[in-house]
């Protein structure tokens, strides 16, 4: 595999992290409330961690993963889509934040299904992989929080 085609892949992968930590940024500077700014600015924080361990990945230092199968709890599944606003309630903050998780999944896992290169196949499922996790982790605490509220 030519390392060019790989490290336009990483950087790929880097500006979409990139994006998620702007956004993410930029809605925790427009929300009234505290605790979902503080939990905007988390995942700004999370993702910009993803950003520092995609900046180190190359073909020869692919992170030696064993794929697993990531529960799915389907809940981003059947809830609206919501646009961020400054009185955006911690539901609608969970909402967004699943969904840019399943979109960026559902790249990946594109990707890695299209690509004839062994290593980037890898690296796309390893991504997608990563993006599944995230997405379980919101839909734990939006079962958590808000479904068993209501």
């Amino acid at each position: 595999m030519e390392k060019e085609s790989f490290g336009e892949i990483v950087a790929f992968a880097i500006l979409k992290e990139q994006e998620a930590v702007d956004a993410y940024t930029a809605a925790a500077g427009m929300v009234k409330h505290a605790n979902v700014r503080g939990m905007l600015l988390g995942l700004a924080k999370q993702e910009e961690g993803h950003k520092q361990k995609l900046m180190g990945i190359d073909s020869e230092s692919l992170p030696e993963t064993s794929l697993k199968e990531i529960p799915d709890l389907k809940i981003s599944d059947y809830t609206d889509d919501v646009q961020i606003t400054a009185d955006m309630s911690y539901q609608d903050l969970l909402t967004i934040a699943m969904k840019r998780e399943e979109v960026a999944h559902n790249l990946y896992s594109r990707l890695a299904s299209i690509s004839d290169e062994p290593e980037i196949r890898q690296l796309f499922e390893f991504l997608a992989q990563e993006e599944a996790k995230h997405k379980l982790a919101l839909e734990k605490e939006y079962d958590e929080h808000i479904l068993t509220e209501n």
